[in-house]
């Protein structure tokens, strides 16, 4: 039976992390300082060696050093073969793995992307933090660009598309409810603060295509995907959100597989607290709901965070795997955070659970995964195993070295900015200027010819030409819509549990 290597616990048993139970979820925690990224780097290191494609975020630009094999001069060096004699780890050697590097911005790995169809109203107004009604009126912008057949793919078209409809939301609202020209105003607002934060780099095309990240190599080993987080990180909503909206996509897209004999991707979701800081209780029910299915797509998620009651209970109440690094506790709310967490793991009889966790030393764990019928093991104080891979990051030229040998170098690195909502709706508004001067210049002519007319009567009818030049432009600009909206229901696109669209 295939497993991961762990560590050896103090009762003397080593502790595997059985592949065949990996996709039902697992939770990384421990303060700063404790070992949490390390512990992260030996299970995508034990997932490649299995074949397993891994997703990672790399929040302190530590993770990068996978991509690099340990050295014999590296600074820890004498520890690490210390490590792992005294835990009878056979076979140690140092290797680098395969790996992907990715970045929202473009800047330390290959550009990342979807649109804003595929992110969907949902997930955009988590990201945006729009009021119930807020994010009403965003649906309903989404609904009239689908029914009109508008792609939205970037931030100019949603907000092209919301223009729109708050200028003809009169005639939208009988169809799709209610419209607030403030709430439109809220919401372009909203998205001038995402342009700010660098989140216009995210959307657009080519969009990630998820085979892209369940990706082996030519010997076997699944590749490492790493996202660059340490300056994503600086805004955390569009952090969470992004990795959300990704594990939604895999919920969406991936076929069901019952209980593989090992996962077909490992999700690991660093600084796991930002999920669900502030989240609203639909919002966790539906990652709930997420977290609770994916298992049978044969997706792993593994939650790390400072403390597990960053993670709510019904979302933890999925984690079958658990690796608790140290908690310190210096105030009466981490002493009941203590307490909580021990409670969560099936006792030893040798020591109690309370008591060890402030105790553990640096790369030192309470290790409790599943047996082979699916129960949580005994807790075991476990001294988690050296990495293969460098501890630390890559220099910049190693990470550039492998983007060049990456397997999707260049298809990802140009923007494709085809015709969508912003290009249609610019040529419809330019129709409309172009009728609106070209009744201006009717009702000037008409003026000039008919200079004995009483300035009233002058006046009334320079305001019918240009008002019938106006309206005959305004119904060009609308006038799908009419015939789209008998049909809509019929044509609207499926959505998924958050949101986004169903790519069939």
């Amino acid at each position: 039976m295939g497993s991961i290597f762990v560590g050896k616990d103090t009762d003397g048993l080593i502790q595997h992390l059985l592949l065949n139970k990996a996709n039902r979820h697992g939770l990384i925690a421990g303060a700063t300082g404790t070992g949490k990224t390390v512990t992260l780097q030996i299970l995508s290191e034990g997932f490649s060696n299995a074949g397993v494609p891994v997703f990672a975020a790399d929040v302190k630009g530590d993770l990068s050093g996978i991509s690099q094999a340990g050295s014999k001069d590296h600074k820890l060096h004498d520890k690490l073969i210390s490590r792992a004699n005294k835990i009878e780890l056979p076979d140690y050697e140092y290797s680098a793995f395969p790996t992907l590097f990715w970045d929202l911005y473009g800047e330390q790995g290959h550009p990342i992307r979807t649109t804003i169809t595929e992110m969907g109203p949902t997930l955009l107004a988590q990201l945006m933090e729009l009021t119930a009604v807020q994010e009403g009126v965003l649906t309903i912008a989404f609904d009239v660009a689908e029914d009109n057949d508008w792609p939205l793919l970037d931030l100019k078209d949603l907000k092209a598309c919301l223009t729109f409809v708050s200028e003809h939301r009169k005639d939208l609202i009988l169809d799709y409810g209610n419209i607030s020209s403030q709430s439109v105003g809220a919401i372009i607002r909203n998205l001038l603060v995402l342009e700010r934060d660098g989140a216009d780099l995210f959307f657009g095309e080519p969009a990630l295509k998820l085979s892209d990240l369940m990706r082996t190599d030519e010997n076997g080993k699944g590749y490492i995907s790493v996202l660059a987080a340490d300056k994503l990180i600086n805004t955390p909503r569009l952090y969470s959100t992004f990795l959300l909206w990704l594990m939604s996509e895999l919920f969406e897209e991936m076929p069901e597989v019952g209980n593989p004999d090992k996962p077909k991707l490992a999700f690991f979701f660093d600084e796991a607290h930002l999920l669900f800081d502030d989240a609203p209780k639909a919002l966790v029910d539906k990652i709930e709901q997420v977290a609770r299915l994916i298992r049978s797509k044969g997706v792993g998620i593994y939650f790390v965070t400072q403390n597990p009651t960053d993670v709510p209970d019904s979302v933890l109440s999925q984690v079958g795997n658990r690796i608790q690094h140290a908690l310190r506790a210096y105030t009466p709310k981490e002493i009941k955070a203590i307490k909580s967490s021990s409670q969560s793991f099936r006792p030893n009889p040798s020591f109690k659970t309370e008591n060890v966790i402030s105790d553990l030393g640096v790369g030192e764990a309470l290790v409790s995964v599943m047996d082979e019928k699916g129960r949580p093991q005994i807790v075991g104080q476990t001294l988690i195993r050296p990495p293969s891979s460098r501890i630390g990051p890559a220099t910049k030229s190693e990470r550039a070295a492998v983007m060049a040998d990456s397997p999707i170098t260049g298809k990802y690195d140009e923007t494709i900015d085809r015709k969508s909502a912003y290009e249609v709706l610019s040529a419809k508004r330019a129709e409309l200027a172009k009728a609106q001067k070209k009744a201006a210049e009717a009702a000037e002519k008409a003026k000039a010819k008919k200079k004995t007319t009483r300035k009233r009567s002058s006046g009334r009818r320079r305001q019918s030409a240009l008002g019938k030049g106006a309206r005959a432009a305004a119904v060009s600009i609308a006038g799908d819509i009419g015939a789209r909206i008998a049909g809509k229901h019929g044509r609207a696109l499926m959505r998924g549990v958050l949101g986004g669209i169903l790519r069939r």
